[in-house]
């Protein structure tokens, strides 16, 4: 395996600036944020470290040569939009941005895209599959002709009152992922696997790495609390409101030796990215870094 981290937490620093400070650091790849280069429509979206829709060839071997030159892979492009939205104008929008990135990701020699599902969050999960049903077999498709291999990160997008009662990414559960494959039984369209989103909705994630482990693509490392004053206020039903709290591994309810275990047995080798969402960490550079360097000391002795 290989320890990268995600750049959307470095929103102020440029690519470079990033990956120097990353190989500095001990990290080995950098899964790279590609967001539009527009206003953010929330926490850690926006950013862009690589402009794909001015990406050319040229200017993608200049990257290739620059993250080399401090000995960095890129493990995946990453880009979290709601394809399944239910305005069809911004649909079709984040959707043409997402295949943006696709070939973005064929130029730079990426294998992997990381993105979400996306959901409409006021129609239930069967009506979402019927939609999902029409839009994403085309966007697959679109993937394996370039060669990329979509990994959908499995948070339910579900932190706020904006995006209740159902979140704003369908594919959260084993349940909804066989459904997916079932209608889209592409090998090129897996997992990006979020462990904490599964501890929010206490799903067994030694488990969930046992039985799809041959969809499972890239990992995301980010742990969760689960704030008991809180779950004992609101209960169950409020879907995490009011008690589940993003942090950084090492500081919330994960078991990181249990999950690597079922990695390694698994057979996993590829990238575990980590994903900096912890707001504890992020009112400063100094702090988002010093949260990296956190996480890392937590999650190196688990890869070798």
């Amino acid at each position: 395996m290989k320890l990268g981290l995600f750049t959307s937490a470095f929103p102020t620093l440029s690519l470079q600036e990033t990956a120097a400070w990353a190989a500095q650091n001990s990290f080995e790849t950098l899964e790279i944020a590609c967001w539009p280069r527009e206003k953010a429509e929330r926490r850690y979206a926006g950013v862009a470290h690589i402009d794909v829709a001015d990406l050319t060839v040229a200017k993608a071997k200049e990257l290739r040569d620059m993250l080399a030159g401090y000995d960095l892979g890129i493990s995946a492009l990453g880009y979290y939009p709601n394809p399944l939205h239910p305005d069809l104008a911004h649909r079709n929008r984040v959707i043409g941005h997402l295949k943006q990135v696709m070939l973005a990701a064929e130029m730079l020699e990426v294998p992997i895209v990381g993105t979400f599902i996306g959901k409409d969050k006021n129609k239930t999960v069967p009506e979402n599959l019927e939609e999902y049903a029409k839009v994403w077999p085309p966007i697959v498709k679109f993937a394996k002709e370039h060669g990329i291999k979509i990994a959908i990160e499995n948070c339910p997008m579900l932190f706020s009152y904006d995006e209740w009662p159902g979140g704003n990414n369908l594919a959260s559960t084993p349940y909804i992922w066989r459904k997916m494959w079932e209608v889209i039984p592409d090998e090129h369209f897996g997992l990006n696997l979020d462990p904490s989103h599964l501890v929010l909705q206490m799903i067994d994630y030694e488990r969930v790495v046992r039985e799809f482990k041959e969809r499972i693509f890239h990992v995301h490392a980010k742990d969760l609390k689960i704030d008991r004053e809180g779950l004992y206020q609101h209960g169950v039903l409020s879907q995490g409101m009011g008690w589940q709290v993003p942090r950084l591994p090492g500081l919330g309810d994960m078991q990181w030796d249990k999950f690597f275990a079922a990695l390694y047995a698994a057979g996993y080798d590829g990238v575990v990215s980590i994903e900096h969402e912890d707001r504890s960490f992020e009112k400063s550079i100094d702090l988002v870094q010093r949260g990296f360097l956190l996480s890392r000391d937590v999650l190196r002795p688990y890869i070798k």
